[in-house]
C-alpha cells in the first residue's frame, strides 16, 4: 500500500505504556502508521496542527488540556480558516477512556469527536474503528450507546413528559434550525437540531411529532435501527437477526441515507427520538 493511501495516527494518552501498547498495535498493520505520540492534550492539538493526521486516539482524562477540550479544538481548526484546512484535509477523533460515563459520552459527542471506546475494547475492534472512522462513518461502544439512551432518558427527553422537552419539527428541513426554546441539549444531539415547544397543529394528525422520514423504512430496516439504537455492533446485529454483516451493513447505510443520518449515534437518537426503543 502506498503512503499515501495509509491511515496515519496520532496517539494522545498521558500513560506512556498505554501510547506504546496503542502503538505497537496499530503499527503492525499493513494500512496504519503511527506519526505521533502525545502525552496531554495540547501536544495532541500541537501535533494535529502540525501532522495533519486522519485520525487522533484520545484519551480524556490528562493533565492540564483535557481529551475534550483538545478534541473540540482540533475539530475547531478543521472547520476554520475560511475553511481552507477542512477542503485540503479532515483529522477525526476517537475518544478512548477507562471510564464509560455519561457526561464523557456526551461532552465527547458535542465536542465533535467520531468516536467513543472504551481502552479496553479489543484490538480487532479497535482497529475496526478506526478503519470505520476514517471512511466518515462514526462508531460509539454499545455501552456507551446504552448509556445515551438512559442519560435522555434521566434528562427528560421522552415525549409526554411536563414540561415537554423540545422536539424537531417534522415540517421543516432536516438540519433546519429549531423554533422555540432549546431542549435539554441545546441544539441536538449528535447533530439532530433540538425540536420547538410550538403549538400542536392539529392538522397533522394524531401523531404529529413522527418523522416522515420513519414511513420511508422497510419492516426489516427499522429492525435493524432498533438494535442499533440498542448499542449492537453490526456483527451483534447479524447474530441476532441471523443475517449475513454484507447485508447488516446494507441495511445500516440505507437507514442512514432514509433518515439523513450522518452516524450510527445520530440514528440512536432518531429511533430514540421517534419512540422505537
Amino acid at each position: 500500500m502506498s503512503e499515501s493511501n495509509r491511515i496515519r495516527v496520532v496517539i494522545a494518552d498521558d500513560q506512556e505504556l498505554v501510547r506504546a501498547g496503542f502503538a505497537m498495535v496499530i503499527g503492525s498493520q499493513p494500512d496504519m502508521d503511527v506519526v505521533g505520540q502525545a502525552g496531554d492534550g495540547a501536544q495532541a492539538v500541537a501535533l494535529a496542527e502540525r501532522l495533519h493526521p486522519d485520525i487522533v486516539l484520545m484519551d480524556v482524562r490528562m493533565p492540564g488540556t483535557d481529551g475534550i477540550e483538545a478534541t473540540r479544538r482540533i475539530i475547531g481548526d478543521d472547520v476554520s480558516d475560511n475553511g481552507s484546512r477542512a477542503q485540503a484535509h479532515v483529522t477525526r477523533v476517537i475518544i478512548l477512556t477507562t471510564f464509560d460515563l455519561d457526561e464523557y459520552v456526551m461532552s465527547a459527542i458535542n465536542a465533535g469527536a467520531s468516536g467513543f471506546l472504551l481502552k479496553d475494547t479489543e484490538p480487532e475492534t479497535l482497529l475496526s474503528s478506526i478503519r470505520t472512522v476514517f471512511q466518515g462513518n462514526a462508531i460509539i461502544a454499545p455501552s456507551a450507546t446504552r448509556r445515551l439512551i438512559e442519560k435522555m432518558m434521566q434528562d427528560g427527553y421522552a415525549r409526554g413528559e411536563t414540561p415537554a422537552p423540545a422536539r424537531r419539527d417534522v415540517h421543516a428541513p432536516t438540519g433546519a434550525p429549531a423554533q422555540g426554546a432549546s431542549g435539554s441539549f441545546g441544539t441536538g444531539i449528535g447533530g439532530f437540531p433540538a425540536p420547538s415547544n410550538a403549538p400542536i397543529d392539529p392538522s397533522r394528525g394524531s401523531d404529529p411529532y413522527r418523522d416522515p422520514e420513519l414511513e420511508l423504512l422497510t419492516d426489516r430496516e427499522r429492525e435493524v435501527l432498533v438494535e442499533i439504537a440498542h448499542g449492537l455492533s453490526n456483527q451483534e446485529i447479524a447474530d441476532k437477526l441471523f443475517i449475513s454483516l454484507p447485508t447488516v451493513k446494507t441495511h445500516v447505510a440505507h437507514i442512514l441515507s432514509k433518515i439523513h443520518a450522518r452516524d450510527r449515534v445520530q440514528a440512536v437518537v432518531f429511533a430514540y427520538d421517534n419512540e422505537l426503543v
